[in-house]
């Protein structure tokens, strides 16, 4: 097993990113706000896998972004190779919290890690929802053991 793929072996969603040259800001490394799109195309990769698309259809309740937290680690380079990986480290009734991690392929270190908090949300009536049965399956399928959040 690389390096890479311990580092991102606990996270059942993972994906490769390439880092364009245009990423860059003036201190000649990638823009911190890069590394948050970075994590929003592996969370969504993992919401797709718990159906949240497929639920949005079928009942209007989908997830929202409640907060969003990044820790920099390295700074990141062109050319390089972001490998991403997400999971739910807690699930509330109607929420859960994604943590993501960023691997830089050329530095073999992890680049960020942070959290963001999804809460369910029912777009037809603009109101926070409860989890659909489904998509709560579907993500403890996908994660068997993932701490209980409290209610709030």
């Amino acid at each position: 097993m690389s390096a890479t793929e311990e580092l991102l072996e606990p996270y059942p969603i993972t994906m490769q990113i390439p880092v364009y040259w245009g990423d860059h800001d003036a201190m000649q490394h990638v823009n911190n706000t890069v590394y948050i799109r970075w994590m929003e195309h592996v969370r969504l990769l993992f919401f797709d896998a718990i159906g949240v698309s497929e639920s949005m259809k079928q009942t209007g309740v989908g997830t929202i972004l409640a907060s969003i937290q990044c820790r920099y680690r390295a700074p990141v380079t062109f050319p390089d190779t972001i490998h991403a990986g997400a999971r739910a480290v807690s699930l509330g009734e109607d929420r859960m919290v994604i943590h993501h991690r960023l691997v830089s392929e050329q530095l073999g270190v992890v680049a960020a890690e942070g959290e963001g908090l999804g809460v369910c949300y029912d777009y037809r009536t603009n109101q926070k929802a409860p989890m659909p049965p489904e998509m709560r399956k579907r993500l403890l399928t996908l994660q068997s053991e993932i701490p209980v959040l409290p209610t709030d």
